[in-house]
């Protein structure tokens, strides 16, 4: 017998050529005047996420504006069966270059099951949020897009502002751990598959860059600026995966097309699905380094997580060894990078439960 494929099925072969034809518009729409209710009255109001909705949560756009006066929007899930107390929350964001509607959204609504006020929200510039130029990257706008979130959650009725938690997936898990050190509403941070993005842009992968090859980089993006500058259109994109794998055989890049570029991850407002960042985005990450005071998160609570078979393993570990106590690694046997972002029976959301359960109180 075939099961019936539901319009929220991420399977649905319609679901994707839905995105791409309401993705268009979106893509091009700039927001970075809007109030933040106008933000919300842009956004999609169908449910288009790359996971099934849960009959057990509550969903409900939302929209917040930062301290730069972005606009942000962002998905909201509540416990259907909450009862009447305050819920301690989460602010959800990541990976670098994905939408709310990927493994954020995922992993909100997991939590959310699991008892937790969550908001899943796209950062400054990409998705339904406002910003422009679109498609720019910044590690103060983006760590402030953090910061934003949790003033939301923190106005909330239902929210116990006295319970807030973090967590960041990829290079959002750098952003947030860079949040949660100056920030001390937040109670507690979690981060999954997590990026360095100052340090990776900076120093390359294994901090292999040479001085050389920085400085190569930062003069063809200090060139590009002239360019974009004097172009009427919109700024160089650097370009997203491939759209095929024919000819490539690096198995990170592998690895990334069989998320975003699949069924499984694929979405319209995706940058690393489609078009990628522009191309000058680097140049704030390779001139501002993040996770310098991660030190100063202590004494509140970070849990790291990362896969054993993952590239990016070693910005977990040396993140966890710069920070200070009460701190936890957690290393996932046989797990890689994208593994921890849609695998439910891979990513340790027992675990996650219990550490925010144990820590905000």
């Amino acid at each position: 017998m075939t099961t019936p494929i539901s319009p929220t099925d991420p399977q649905d072969p319609a679901r994707r050529e839905l995105l791409l034809t309401a993705g268009a518009g979106a893509a091009a729409l700039s927001m970075a005047s809007l109030s933040a209710e106008a933000a919300l009255a842009q956004a999609s109001t169908e449910w288009d996420k790359t996971f099934p909705q849960s009959d057990r949560v509550d969903h409900r756009k939302v929209s917040f504006t930062n301290r730069y006066g972005i606009a942000l929007v962002g998905d909201l899930y509540l416990p259907k069966d909450r009862g009447e107390a305050p819920l301690p929350a989460l602010a959800v964001a990541g990976p670098f270059g994905a939408v709310k509607e990927q493994a954020a959204g995922l992993y909100a609504q997991e939590m959310a099951e699991r008892g937790f006020a969550a908001v899943a929200f796209d950062p400054s510039y990409i998705g339904e949020s406002g910003g422009a130029p679109r498609y720019v990257a910044s590690p103060d706008i983006n760590t402030e897009d953090f910061m934003a979130a949790v003033d939301f959650l923190g106005l909330q009725d239902v929210v116990d502002r006295d319970r807030i938690g973090m967590i960041g997936i990829c290079g959002f898990g750098g952003m947030a751990l860079n949040a949660a050190a100056p920030d001390k509403r937040v109670r507690a941070v979690a981060v999954t598959s997590m990026y360095d993005m100052s340090r990776v842009n900076a120093r390359g992968y294994f901090d292999a860059m040479t001085e050389e090859d920085r400085t190569e980089a930062l003069t063809a993006m200090s060139l590009q600026r002239w360019e974009d500058a004097a172009s009427e259109g919109a700024p160089k994109l650097a370009g997203g995966l491939p759209d095929t794998l024919d000819g490539i055989d690096n198995p990170v890049i592998a690895m990334y097309h069989a998320y975003y570029k699949t069924d499984r991850g694929y979405h319209a407002r995706s940058l690393n699905s489609n078009g990628g960042w522009n191309v000058t985005s680097a140049m704030s990450f390779m001139n501002m380094p993040q996770l310098t005071y991660i030190h100063e998160i202590s004494p509140r609570p970070a849990l790291i997580i990362a896969g054993s078979e993952a590239h990016s393993r070693y910005f977990s570990e040396d993140a966890y060894a710069a920070a200070r106590d009460p701190k936890e690694l957690v290393i996932i046997d046989g797990a890689d990078h994208c593994d921890l972002y849609d695998q439910k029976d891979i990513i340790p959301f027992d675990r996650l439960q219990a550490f925010f359960e144990g820590h905000l109180t």
